[in-house]
Protein backbone atom coordinates (compact mmCIF):
# COMPACT_ATOMS: atom_id res chain seq x y z
CA UNK A 1 0.00 0.00 0.00
CA UNK A 2 1.39 3.36 -0.77
CA UNK A 3 -0.06 6.67 0.38
CA UNK A 4 1.01 10.21 -0.47
CA UNK A 5 0.09 12.51 1.94
CA UNK A 6 -0.14 15.97 1.82
CA UNK A 7 -0.89 18.43 4.42
CA UNK A 8 -3.86 20.88 3.39
CA UNK A 9 -5.68 24.30 4.06
CA UNK A 10 -8.41 22.73 1.81
CA UNK A 11 -8.75 20.32 -0.60
CA UNK A 12 -11.42 19.07 -2.74
CA UNK A 13 -12.14 16.30 -5.68
CA UNK A 14 -14.36 16.66 -8.79
CA UNK A 15 -16.07 13.98 -10.96
CA UNK A 16 -17.93 15.44 -14.31
CA UNK A 17 -18.34 18.66 -13.05
CA UNK A 18 -19.70 17.91 -9.18
CA UNK A 19 -17.68 18.00 -6.12
CA UNK A 20 -17.73 14.56 -4.41
CA UNK A 21 -15.50 15.46 -1.44
CA UNK A 22 -14.48 18.68 0.18
CA UNK A 23 -12.22 19.52 3.14
CA UNK A 24 -10.57 22.46 5.35
CA UNK A 25 -7.11 22.31 7.20
CA UNK A 26 -6.15 18.03 7.16
CA UNK A 27 -4.41 15.60 5.06
CA UNK A 28 -4.91 14.96 1.02
CA UNK A 29 -4.15 11.46 0.77
CA UNK A 30 -3.71 9.40 -2.50
CA UNK A 31 -3.56 5.87 -1.80
CA UNK A 32 -2.46 3.45 -4.39
CA UNK A 33 -3.05 -0.61 -3.59
CA UNK A 34 -0.99 -3.53 -4.50
CA UNK A 35 -2.40 -7.15 -4.81
CA UNK A 36 -0.50 -8.72 -1.75
CA UNK A 37 -2.65 -5.57 0.61
CA UNK A 38 -5.25 -6.90 3.13
CA UNK A 39 -7.29 -4.89 5.98
CA UNK A 40 -4.49 -5.37 8.51
CA UNK A 41 -1.98 -4.25 6.08
CA UNK A 42 -4.65 -1.19 5.25
CA UNK A 43 -5.31 -0.53 9.46
CA UNK A 44 -1.55 -0.67 9.89
CA UNK A 45 -1.01 2.27 7.15
CA UNK A 46 -4.11 3.81 8.35
CA UNK A 47 -2.90 4.20 11.95
CA UNK A 48 0.42 5.44 11.26
CA UNK A 49 -1.26 7.96 8.52
CA UNK A 50 -3.41 9.36 11.86
CA UNK A 51 -0.69 9.14 14.23
CA UNK A 52 1.72 11.41 11.93
CA UNK A 53 3.12 14.30 14.11
CA UNK A 54 2.84 17.07 11.06
CA UNK A 55 0.91 20.24 11.98
CA UNK A 56 2.41 22.93 14.21
CA UNK A 57 2.16 23.26 17.87
CA UNK A 58 1.89 26.47 20.20
CA UNK A 59 5.45 27.08 20.04
CA UNK A 60 5.86 26.50 16.30
CA UNK A 61 7.29 22.63 16.58
CA UNK A 62 6.06 19.84 14.01
CA UNK A 63 4.19 18.02 16.79
CA UNK A 64 0.23 17.54 16.39
CA UNK A 65 -0.73 14.84 14.51
CA UNK A 66 -4.33 14.92 12.03
CA UNK A 67 -6.48 14.00 15.29
CA UNK A 68 -4.65 16.70 17.52
CA UNK A 69 -5.96 19.37 15.67
CA UNK A 70 -9.48 17.84 14.29
CA UNK A 71 -8.20 17.80 11.13
CA UNK A 72 -10.28 16.40 8.40
CA UNK A 73 -9.42 13.99 5.76
CA UNK A 74 -10.05 13.49 2.04
CA UNK A 75 -8.97 10.24 0.79
CA UNK A 76 -8.71 9.67 -3.09
CA UNK A 77 -7.85 6.30 -4.98
CA UNK A 78 -4.98 6.10 -6.93
CA UNK A 79 -3.60 3.13 -8.98
CA UNK A 80 -0.64 5.06 -10.40
CA UNK A 81 1.11 5.13 -7.46
CA UNK A 82 2.01 1.65 -8.30
CA UNK A 83 3.24 2.98 -11.94
CA UNK A 84 6.29 0.52 -13.05
CA UNK A 85 8.97 3.11 -15.43
CA UNK A 86 11.82 0.64 -15.52
CA UNK A 87 11.24 -0.29 -19.36
CA UNK A 88 10.65 2.23 -21.80
CA UNK A 89 8.55 5.81 -21.49
CA UNK A 90 5.09 4.15 -21.37
CA UNK A 91 4.33 3.23 -17.64
CA UNK A 92 3.09 -0.34 -16.56
CA UNK A 93 0.50 -0.71 -13.26
CA UNK A 94 0.35 -4.66 -13.16
CA UNK A 95 1.74 -4.13 -10.42
CA UNK A 96 -1.37 -2.16 -8.88
CA UNK A 97 -3.72 -4.40 -6.77
CA UNK A 98 -7.00 -5.72 -9.44
CA UNK A 99 -10.35 -3.04 -9.34
CA UNK A 100 -12.49 -5.37 -7.20
CA UNK A 101 -9.69 -6.24 -4.86
CA UNK A 102 -8.38 -2.49 -4.61
CA UNK A 103 -12.02 -0.97 -4.58
CA UNK A 104 -12.78 -2.94 -1.54
CA UNK A 105 -9.52 -1.93 0.35
CA UNK A 106 -10.26 1.51 -0.45
CA UNK A 107 -13.92 1.60 1.01
CA UNK A 108 -12.09 -0.41 3.77
CA UNK A 109 -9.82 2.44 4.50
CA UNK A 110 -12.24 5.18 4.30
CA UNK A 111 -14.57 3.18 7.24
CA UNK A 112 -11.51 2.55 9.34
CA UNK A 113 -10.81 5.90 9.19
CA UNK A 114 -14.52 7.56 9.80
CA UNK A 115 -14.03 5.44 13.32
CA UNK A 116 -11.92 8.39 14.84
CA UNK A 117 -11.80 11.05 12.40
CA UNK A 118 -14.76 13.16 12.18
CA UNK A 119 -15.27 14.51 8.48
CA UNK A 120 -13.65 11.85 5.90
CA UNK A 121 -14.50 12.67 2.11
CA UNK A 122 -13.45 10.75 -1.13
CA UNK A 123 -13.30 10.58 -4.51
CA UNK A 124 -14.84 8.11 -6.20
CA UNK A 125 -12.74 4.91 -7.21
CA UNK A 126 -11.88 4.31 -10.79
CA UNK A 127 -13.54 7.32 -12.19
CA UNK A 128 -11.85 10.65 -13.52
CA UNK A 129 -11.26 13.17 -11.11
CA UNK A 130 -10.14 16.60 -10.79
CA UNK A 131 -7.98 17.05 -7.67
CA UNK A 132 -7.46 21.00 -6.15
CA UNK A 133 -5.28 21.54 -3.33
CA UNK A 134 -3.99 24.26 -1.03
CA UNK A 135 -0.58 22.22 0.08
CA UNK A 136 0.06 23.62 3.52
CA UNK A 137 3.70 24.04 3.68
CA UNK A 138 4.16 22.82 1.39
CA UNK A 139 4.12 19.34 3.48
CA UNK A 140 4.24 16.17 1.59
CA UNK A 141 4.91 12.32 3.20
CA UNK A 142 5.40 9.27 0.98
CA UNK A 143 4.51 6.21 3.03
CA UNK A 144 4.44 2.63 1.48
CA UNK A 145 3.82 -0.67 3.41
CA UNK A 146 6.78 -2.44 1.88
CA UNK A 147 9.21 0.09 3.79
CA UNK A 148 6.76 0.76 6.96
CA UNK A 149 6.05 -2.86 7.82
CA UNK A 150 9.41 -4.31 7.17
CA UNK A 151 10.59 -1.92 9.83
CA UNK A 152 8.83 -2.64 12.20
CA UNK A 153 9.06 -6.65 11.69
CA UNK A 154 12.88 -5.72 11.90
CA UNK A 155 12.36 -4.10 15.77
Amino acid sequence: MRLIIQRVSRASVTVDGSVTGAIEKGFLVLLGIGPEDTEAIAEKMMDKMLRLRIFSDDQDKINLSLRDVDGQLLLVSQFTLYADCRKGNRPSFVKAAPPAQAEALYEYCKAYCKKTVPVVESGIFGADMAVSLCNDGPFTIVLDSDEILVQKQGH
